[in-house]
């Protein structure tokens, strides 16, 4: 059994979504699993983690409008308001998401379906940058 574990920093530039695509299917290749899973770990509760559509941008877009809609900045319902209007906002969306997520890894690469993405989705409107662990276990390279 071999396992694979490193951090990854991501900068956002506000709400909104990073791909981070990329980033995950170059950790399992240098974790050398043939078959096994990846985990993606984000250590912050105002961003998340989603597998969403890769190919069309609008659907990132329109989910975010339906977070806005779900959870508006600044409803007065939230009394936690210390960092600003979409302090709470950004927590209950986070809430609402997924702060880690497990993805099967086969053939050396993340299998994800061919229209999917991974992405950051950084939940307030100020940038930051976002600290995730990516976590590779499998069954090593035969040969």
């Amino acid at each position: 059994m071999r396992h694979h574990h490193e951090r990854l920093g991501v900068r956002t530039s506000g709400r909104g979504t990073v791909d981070i695509t990329d980033e995950v299917q170059a950790a399992v290749a240098r974790a050398e699993v043939e078959l096994g899973q990846c985990t993606v770990f984000v250590h912050h509760t105002s961003a998340s983690l989603i597998i969403c559509e890769n190919a069309d941008p609008s659907v990132r877009r329109d989910l975010e409008a339906f977070a806005a809609r779900l959870v508006p900045d600044g409803d007065r319902l939230f009394t936690h308001t210390a960092e600003g209007p979409d302090d709470m906002p950004a927590h209950v969306r986070s809430v609402l998401t997924q702060c880690s997520l497990t993805i099967p890894v086969a053939r050396g690469r993340a299998d994800l379906g061919t229209w999917q993405g991974v992405y950051l989705w950084e939940h307030r409107h100020a940038a930051h940058r976002r600290n995730l662990t990516i976590t590779v276990l499998g069954t090593g390279r035969e040969g």
